[in-house]
């Protein structure tokens, strides 16, 4: 397997050290499911809204923590290289995904154009999805790239062990890259989902 770019594991937003990466042909091919089960296939690799996947599986209203909003101008941030599909200047949006009571199940960073972004999160504490809903806007999920690794601090806010299924990909809207997304979900969700990869005896 072809790696993509590998963040930076210096970036200012929580990057998973890959163990495994998966470019848009293992997406759309999809993985062996004794690497990833079709449960999570469905979650990882599905171009449906994750919050509203995790409502249905969880019963409870997922919220959003925004945890930073910093204009990061010309760089590259050290995101996966689509990010020069986005706009600048830039600004990056990170969150965590949780339940009403207060369980984490994702950890999102996101990349926008500056100048345009409250049009499109003009209620910065709701989820992505809730916000361009509400616009009623055409939207292409274009998933472009799959993660297996590690992150201590993901670990710590979890507060589950890894390794971590992650994701990036493009948000399309009007034929135009609107923002770049890396989502990373919480083994906590194998409660839901059952294991991430189905054992062969």
């Amino acid at each position: 397997m072809t790696p993509i770019n590998s963040p930076s594991l210096k970036a200012p937003w929580h990057a998973l050290d890959s163990l495994w990466e998966g470019d848009e042909t293992v997406v759309h091919a999809g993985l062996p499911h004794r690497q990833l089960a079709p449960a999570w296939q469905i979650l990882l690799l599905g171009d449906g809204s994750p919050t509203r996947h995790l409502k249905l599986l969880t019963r409870q209203k997922i919220e959003v923590d925004v945890i930073d909003m910093s204009l990061i101008g010309t760089s590259g941030d050290g995101a996966p290289e689509l990010i020069r599909a986005v706009p600048t200047p830039r600004m990056r949006r990170q969150v965590w995904l949780r339940t009403k009571s207060g369980q984490r199940l994702a950890y999102a960073a996101s990349w926008w154009d500056a100048r345009h972004v409250d049009e499109y999160l003009q209620n910065r504490s709701l989820p992505i999805w809730d916000n361009l809903a509400s616009l009623h806007s055409e939207l292409y999920r274009d998933i472009q790239g799959l993660y297996y690794g590690h992150s201590a601090e993901l670990a710590k806010a979890f507060d589950e062990k890894g390794p971590f299924w992650g994701r990036h990909y493009l948000f399309w809207h009007s034929g135009q890259p609107l923002t770049l997304i890396y989502e990373v979900f919480s083994p906590y969700l194998q409660k839901y989902l059952g294991s991430m990869a189905v054992r062969e005896d």
